[in-house]
């Protein structure tokens, strides 16, 4: 018995010991894990350089061709302040496709200044190759686009520049030339808007997948081309509002043809085709966008900012590096992604790819026009 009492005085210290260091020997609950705080929602400019990342810009009118033959010396990789362009600033403002001007004055020498100015691009892309690479149209810009490149699209080339001849046209052409103007020409300046030269000059246009641009063309061209033409047409750098005074003003009526063609409205940034009277901001080309989009469609609406053609730039788009802060302006205005997507490079990309459907359909119908003007006008 005294064994069995010692045995139970034991068993009562032992649980009266394990009771008392319970909380040492018993494992512990591990304690909750950390939850990662809250990211503050993205601000629309934040969004906008997300959006351009995956849709970058394709510009519709750009002039540093021209004033480079200005700079005695500048180095676009490192910086260059006195242009609106230059490398750090495309990739800054999201640049994936850029349409070169060519446009000269009119005169004699007006076929060789365009040469001139297309070797001067193809000197850029040689010089900068880490920056540009050329590009003859959609397929070849997408190919820009994923090597992490500007593509460089010639044009537009001034319609003065063909020098009445379709010969011109296919040369500029072979040579790479994707946009002419139809202004300041005989053939788009009598009757009706376009002569019988006229209407075979966008023919062959058409044929060969060269756009027509009707930026600073009269109405009667503007709207006598959109009804003729086979393949979408583009304004690379309009105003979109009623400023009845402006020369690159398109009205109302000539948006809604463009809805049925297809075509594109690539808005400008300059002050002056935006706003008279007061300091032209970044809003207001917001609003000709959405004046354009409302009327034209949200396929028919581009941007052509025209830099460096000497003109001065609404506050807040003062250089090739900004369009991220328009892209916000148009979010904080409720545009959608997809929307948003078009006006950047879907539409640009969607009127280039329509172009070269139509010309190799048109290839198939016709050989190159034979026709000249002293033939069909004089």
């Amino acid at each position: 018995m005294a064994d069995l009492q010692d045995e139970a005085d034991t068993a009562t210290a032992i649980g009266t010991l394990d009771a008392q260091y319970a909380h040492i020997s018993a494992p512990a609950t591990p304690p909750p894990a950390p939850q990662p705080e809250a990211s503050p929602p993205a601000g629309p400019l934040e969004r906008a350089r997300a959006l351009l990342a995956a849709h970058p810009v394709v510009d519709g009118h750009n002039g540093l061709a021209q004033v480079l033959r200005a700079v005695p010396w500048c180095d676009l990789e490192l910086g260059e302040r006195s242009l609106d362009t230059d490398v750090p600033r495309l990739r800054a403002g999201r640049v994936g496709a850029q349409f070169w001007s060519l446009q000269v004055p009119a005169g004699d020498r007006a076929v060789s200044t365009t040469l001139d100015r297309i070797d001067q691009v193809r000197a850029l892309v040689t010089e900068y190759p880490e920056a540009l690479r050329a590009a003859r149209g959609a397929g070849e810009t997408t190919d820009a686009r994923n090597c992490g490149r500007v593509a460089a699209l010639l044009g537009p080339v001034s319609g003065h520049a063909l020098a009445d001849s379709l010969g011109t046209l296919r040369a500029y052409h072979a040579l790479g030339v994707r946009s002419v103007t139809l202004c300041g020409t005989s053939w788009t300046t009598q009757g009706d808007g376009l002569t019988r030269f006229g209407h075979e000059v966008v023919r062959e246009m058409n044929r060969l997948g060269v756009l027509a641009d009707l930026t600073g063309a009269s109405l009667d061209t503007m709207r006598r081309t959109l009804a003729v033409a086979k393949a979408p047409v583009i304004f690379s750098h309009s105003a979109a509002r009623a400023l009845t005074d402006h020369p690159l003003n398109v009205p109302d009526d000539v948006l809604r043809l463009l809805r049925s063609n297809n075509g594109l409205c690539m808005v400008g940034f300059a002050a002056d085709q935006v706003v008279r009277g007061h300091a032209a901001a970044l809003r207001e080309v917001a609003d000709h966008l959405e004046h354009v989009r409302e009327v034209a469609g949200p396929d028919c609406v581009g941007l052509g900012a025209g830099y460096d053609t000497g003109a001065t730039h609404a506050d807040g788009l003062t250089d090739v590096s900004r369009y991220p802060q328009l892209i916000a302006e148009l979010l904080e205005r409720d545009w959608s992604e997809a929307d948003i997507a078009a006006l950047t490079w879907g539409n640009a990309m969607r009127v280039m790819r329509d172009a070269e459907f139509a010309a190799r359909a048109a290839q198939l119908r016709r050989p190159p026009s034979a026709a000249t003007i002293d033939e069909l006008d004089r």
